[in-house]
């Protein structure tokens, strides 16, 4: 291997110290690389944040934006569903810019999107205004949700790769619960005035200015970006300011560049039609896709962004379905705690399988409420605490391991356009459900429509039963062959793991999917050259 694009733990970096300032902070005493690391997570996650709230605040500034600006159900639909269909093209094109321009330029575009979208979506004096800002904020939360795991994951260190990526799924629910905390709370105190729909969504331009110059002050370029870049001694830099000590920066360094050059030899002279071309890799897509629309026809998204209205159309008052709406968003965050506690303990098949089944329940149970309850608190009520339980299935098992099959689910070979096609097919199918639910409630009935729900979710469950593999305990390499060889007894089993102490899987499995993909030789002598590194840094410190 060249030196150009070689790195040796044993090298001496000859580094251009006012160029790599430029993606480099610094920190100055012992063990801030901690505090540093965190700051930089806390930074980009607010990507994630502003993902969630985006998608919250619509479900209590609704109401108004239709009074207001005299909306009839299917315009409404399309204010809701526009950000939805932008976030799919924002999640499809933000991977390629970021691989082009780097994770760092992107982000920080990214902020300044967020905060023009949301000034021109807050002062929107006509629907089409509305329906361009939300397109664009559409495009800012699909770049970020296709740009902020892949950020974090790059940044953490392996040990900590899992709990920052998670971070950013806390993020996204804790924005929601923050939009729908602030709905009820200016709902309830300025309830008379249709114009307070734009405090609901002007609010979210804090976290973005936060962001803005959070990136700017504090957030580096990703070192794995840099090196394929071939900007070896500026990912140095960065490497040192997050890691603990040199020898462990430049292990990681070394194992980077031999990651970087086996990718290289894997995609080389390979063209999309030429790896979809065979039949294993096509029951990938196939499975990967059947996931996404699975995750989507559970009819989440109807409850996360019309709650309120579903409340209202039961009984309650406006006031009283505002409030409400907060204990959706509340057990949302409670119930993503529990599914990751859950997903290092459970398998994925039966995990999901179970949540499907409780949903098929759950949903016939709303739809009978709705038919045969009278109008009133009670109705409300009752509504408000099956919603709660589906969306515990939902976010506590649904939602994170669809998320997570996505991310084991490829090899590596058709990693890039596997994600790229499930992750806009997924965020398609919300804005279909997102602009068709007000038009269906309004047409056929909130109990028609969550009967639909119920039948859907039936076959959502029979897709699992029969075509979802078990991912745990696999590394990718094994996935591919069990794919080549269509053993379909054996992709349904979980591969060999074991537990900690605390009961966690700490088997050798795809859990950091995104970023391994090298063979197990490979990754006992990088392995050893990262412990080497750690091992030096913890005799330095002595």
């Amino acid at each position: 291997m060249s030196a150009k694009h070689s790195v040796s733990s044993s090298s001496v970096f000859t580094v251009d110290r006012n160029r790599a300032a430029r993606f480099v902070r610094v920190p100055r005493r012992r063990n801030a690389e901690r505090h540093f690391l965190f700051v930089i997570s806390f930074t980009c996650s607010l990507g994630g944040l502003l993902f969630g709230y985006n998608t919250g605040v619509i479900n209590g500034a609704v109401s108004f934006i239709e009074a207001d600006l005299q909306l009839r159900p299917s315009l409404v639909g399309l204010v809701t569903g526009s950000l939805l269909v932008g976030a799919a093209f924002g999640a499809f094109f933000g991977g390629h810019f970021s691989d082009k321009f780097g994770r760092y330029k992107v982000t920080f575009v990214n902020a300044f999107m967020f905060i023009f979208g949301t000034l021109l979506s807050a002062l929107a004096p006509s629907f089409e205004v509305m329906l361009f800002s939300r397109v664009l904020l559409g495009l800012a939360v699909g770049c970020a949700s296709a740009t902020v795991p892949v950020f974090l994951a790059e940044l953490a260190p392996s040990e900590k790769r899992g709990q920052m990526v998670t971070r950013n799924e806390l993020m996204c629910v804790t924005g929601q619960l923050i939009a729908f905390l602030s709905n009820a709370i200016l709902g309830n105190v300025w309830a008379d005035n249709l114009h307070i729909w734009r405090w609901m969504l002007v609010l979210a331009i804090v976290p973005a200015f936060v962001l803005l110059f959070g990136t700017w002050a504090f957030v580096p370029e990703s070192p794995r970006w840099l090196m394929a870049s071939n900007r070896h001694n500026e990912a140095f830099e960065v490497l040192k300011s997050i890691r603990t000590n040199e020898e462990q920066a430049k292990a990681e360094l070394e194992e980077v560049q031999q990651l970087i050059d086996e990718d290289r030899k894997l995609h080389q002279n390979e063209t999309i039609s030429q790896i979809i071309s065979e039949r294993w890799a096509r029951q990938c897509l196939f499975i990967g896709l059947g996931t996404a629309l699975c995750q989507q026809v559970t009819g989440v998204n109807a409850i996360m962004f019309y709650g309120t209205e579903i409340l209202q159309k039961s009984g309650m008052s406006n006031k009283a379905a505002l409030i409400a709406n907060i204990s959706n968003g509340l057990v949302s965050l409670l119930a993503t705690f529990v599914g990751i506690w859950l997903l290092s303990r459970s398998c994925r098949r039966p995990m999901l399988m179970w949540a499907q089944f409780g949903t098929v329940i759950v949903h016939l149970i709303i739809a009978f409420c709705n038919l045969f309850m009278h109008e009133g608190f009670l109705k409300g009520t009752v509504i408000l605490t099956l919603c709660v339980v589906f969306l515990a299935f939902q976010q506590g098992s649904i939602s994170p391991v669809t998320w997570l099959i996505l991310a084991e689910i490829f090899p590596l070979r058709i990693r890039g356009i596997g994600i790229s096609l499930t992750t806009f097919v997924l965020w398609l199918m919300m804005s279909f459900i997102g602009i068709l639910f007000p038009i269906l409630a309004e047409s056929v009935g909130v109990s028609a429509t969550f009967f639909a729900f119920s039948a859907f979710n039936v076959f959502a469950l029979l897709f699992s039963i029969f075509w979802l593999p078990e991912t745990r305990g696999k590394s990718l390499e094994e996935l591919e062959k069990e794919f080549k060889s269509e053993d379909w007894e054996k992709l349904k089993r979980a591969g060999d793991f074991n537990f900690d102490e605390n009961g966690s899987d700490q088997s050798d499995g795809p859990k950091d999917a995104p970023l391994r993909y090298e063979s197990d030789r490979e990754r006992t002598e990088l392995g050893r050259n990262a412990e080497n590194g750690r091992a030096n840094g913890r005799r330095s410190d002595e």
